[in-house]
């Protein structure tokens, strides 16, 4: 493999990686981030990068940019960007590089951009700190890669703050800021992770027409083998800061040859056909009632003369039976959070009833409905953002329970057993959330929603945020709970494919409506709506047949 890549000439490179090795600092689980990797980057390619969380994905993308904390520095090894030596450059010459040379698009929009700029300011801030065009031209510039990137009304966003965009529009602001020296190359790092199916769809085909057009070349880092399916030339897969395999995208995702890839790519939900199969033929009272939720957003001040109305739920209606999963799935913006935070009290909405153990709680005060708040709980998105970083992961699962009047010893007890339930070993419980990985803490979020013993569980995007191997071990274990414990779920997803995999029922919301619900093999199979179908027509690396002979072969 290394022999093939180094036959390659210089002027078919733009990129090349040669026997890198990034130290760690002394006391991490490994030596280096990343030892001996070597790989290419054609001019006019698009090269994804894969891999799990901590195979040095990320790092690798870092160092090329120069971005690497001093910390963790190169301590072999070589990188030629455009025919330029990366490692051992000068602060000056690798600022000279970025944005001109090669730009990166991050993960999270919202971080990387600056909450104080409008999106004009941070596009041509791109041109004025190479001293390009003048203050007239960058502002015509920007315009037209705001056009250029797909944002409706460039004039209007021109003057908008990032806080006001959708995530999509966001990420498109960064692609407009990444594109506006025209950069020979271009470093997405997993940009579509938290982006729903359509908005993601549109991301990935705008980034591969830019690049065709362009004739840009592409690094595209994820962990997601459908997005791969969908933009890869060529691939290389990293675990634990090695390159355990590299070669065309059709090679790779068709005739894997290493075991670790072979179970990257086992792990990756694809849409099932195929309804869940219960032991009890028809379910029991439902759990919980939902009848005419509405909830509406309004602006407290004027926006450009107008007062915002958004009718963030509107006129929901479901029920939900024990040991049964509702999976809601819609766009950003569709309302699904809306309504979880609706269903748990953690805000009130504006009519409709929440009938729950024979209470109407959209109607309670918080201090009637704190007594029942035990018996609905909720995994978060975030269970870094979630736990308390200065609490014992003991202290996290017994402190709910103790103030609700279980002894303590008796909560200890139930929280060891909980942790070994999950898949973590006694120990966890006198460690902090810090020194666990996202999804062992995942994991932790599950066991702390367990302790009250709830009948409804509210998973929002649980595992969105999380590695498909990781992913996939997550949802076998909330499917083994639900079977043990008869715990009714909503399980609240961008990810269709997650959706398919774990719901009995599927409700697609959009603006604020079900527009469709029932079974997955029939809204995968056979979807009613025509927004149910842009949206099954959207999820990377699949494709559907909808004719009902493929229920069969599911």
């Amino acid at each position: 493999m290394t022999a093939s890549i180094q036959t390659l000439g210089a002027n078919e490179v733009a990129l090349s990686v040669r026997g890198l090795s990034i130290s760690l600092p002394k006391g991490m689980e490994r030596a280096f981030a990343v030892e001996n990797i070597s790989f290419n980057l054609k001019r006019g390619e698009i090269l994804c990068i894969i891999g799990e969380s901590g195979s040095g994905k990320s790092v690798t993308a870092n160092t090329i940019m120069g971005l690497l904390p001093k910390v963790i520095p190169v301590s072999a090894g070589a990188i030629h960007l455009d025919g330029t030596a990366i490692v051992g450059a000068s602060p000056e010459q690798l600022r000279d590089l970025r944005g001109r040379v090669v730009s990166m698009i991050f993960q999270d929009p919202l971080s990387a951009l600056n909450p104080l700029m409008t999106v004009g300011e941070q596009v041509t801030e791109v041109m004025a700190a190479h001293n390009v065009g003048t203050s007239a031209s960058r502002r015509s510039r920007a315009l037209e890669l705001l056009t250029e990137v797909g944002l409706p009304d460039p004039e209007l966003m021109y003057h908008q703050y990032p806080f006001r965009l959708s995530g999509g529009q966001r990420q498109r602001v960064m692609i407009a800021m990444a594109l506006a020296l025209e950069p020979k190359i271009l470093i997405a790092d997993e940009p579509t992770t938290a982006l729903d199916v359509t908005t993601q769809a549109q991301i990935l085909k705008l980034i591969r027409d830019i690049q065709r057009r362009k004739g840009m070349s592409v690094m595209f880092i994820t962990h997601d083998f459908g997005v791969v399916a969908e933009i890869a030339d060529s691939v290389v897969v990293m675990e634990k800061g090695h390159i355990v395999e590299q070669g065309s995208a059709e090679q790779v995702l068709k005739a894997p040859r290493h075991p670790y890839t072979q179970r990257l790519v086992a792990a990756v939900p694809h849409l099932s056909g195929r309804d869940r199969a219960h032991e009890d033929a028809a379910p029991a009272k439902p759990v919980i009632r939902v009848e005419g939720l509405v909830k509406t957003y309004r602006s407290s001040g004027v926006f450009f003369g107008k007062k915002r109305i958004v009718t963030a739920v509107n006129d929901v209606s479901f029920d939900l039976a024990p040991g049964r999963t509702l999976g809601i799935v819609g766009e950003s913006g569709s309302g699904k959070s809306s309504l979880g935070r609706l269903l748990i009290k953690l805000m009130d909405g504006d009519g409709g009833r929440i009938l729950f153990d024979g209470h109407d709680i959209a109607k309670l005060s918080e201090g009637a409905f704190r007594p029942l708040r035990p018996r609905i709980q909720m995994i978060f998105q975030d269970p870094f953002a979630s736990l308390n970083p200065r609490s014992t992961i003991g202290q996290i699962l017994t402190v709910g329970p103790v103030a609700h009047g279980t002894p303590y010893a008796q909560a200890r007890e139930e929280a060891r057993a909980l942790l070994s339930h999950v898949g973590l070993d006694a120990g966890a419980f006198g460690r902090y959330p810090h020194e666990f990985s996202g999804g062992q803490r995942q994991r932790i979020g599950i066991a702390r929603a367990l302790m009250f013993k709830p009948k409804l569980l509210i998973a929002d995007e649980a595992v969105s945020a999380l590695d498909v191997s990781i992913q996939a071990q997550i949802l076998k274990l909330l499917d083994q709970i639900q079977r043990e414990t008869g715990v009714a779920m909503i399980f609240i997803t961008h990810d269709l494919r997650v959706a398919s995999q774990i719901s009995d029922e599927i409700a697609v919301m959009q603006k604020g409506r079900i527009v469709e619900r029932g079974p997955p093999s029939q809204i995968f199979l056979d979807p009613q709506s025509a927004y149910t179908r842009e949206l099954v027509a959207a999820i990377p690396g699949e494709r559907v047949n909808t004719a009902p002979a493929t229920a069969s072969n599911s």
